[in-house]
């Protein structure tokens, strides 16, 4: 039996797609009430959402760090990183404060998964799937990439190769 391979599109989602709105509660911002809405970028900015499975856990702790180590990156390409997790905002904020992160964390917490489930990337075992979405000014999906395995930490390179595209 091979192991799973990383998939270019979900049950709900791949590229063309209108990316589906939401708002969840910020666990990173200032404002212990903030909320971010995905429609407030439309014609301002590239979003790349990154759903991952748990805060504190090694693969996680990789990934995020390693885009607040490129934001600078990031920005050169107008684009915001948000990661998205089903863990609650207590732990989140925690968890962003331990390595040092500045860009939004949502809490997918209550109810639980609904974005999550939007976007099709709820892995069998009820957590979030490592999975990256690109999602240009217009709000336009422009690229997916579901990690398999989860314990995997994604090319950084590959997105900023597709967002080199979107300029």
């Amino acid at each position: 039996m091979s192991a799973p391979q990383s998939l270019a599109e979900t049950q709900t989602l791949k590229v063309g797609d209108t990316a589906p709105d939401f708002t969840l509660p910020d666990a990173n911002g200032s404002d212990p009430a903030a909320k971010i809405t995905l429609s407030d970028y439309r014609g301002k900015q590239n979003v790349v959402l990154a759903f991952f499975p748990y805060a504190f856990s090694g693969t996680c702790s990789a990934q995020m760090p390693s885009y607040e180590a490129e934001l600078e990156r990031f920005n050169t390409f107008d684009t915001q990183v948000i990661g998205i997790s089903m863990d609650g905002k207590p732990a989140l904020v925690a968890w962003a404060k331990q390595l040092k992160l500045s860009f939004p964390l949502l809490a997918d917490f209550y109810p639980q998964g609904k974005v999550v489930d939007l976007y099709g990337v709820r892995h069998v075992a009820g957590m979030p799937e490592r999975a990256l979405f690109v999602i240009d000014k217009q709000g336009v999906v422009q690229w997916v990439h579901v990690h398999r395995p989860t314990g995997e930490t994604p090319d950084n390179e590959e997105l900023f190769e597709v967002l080199r595209k979107l300029q």
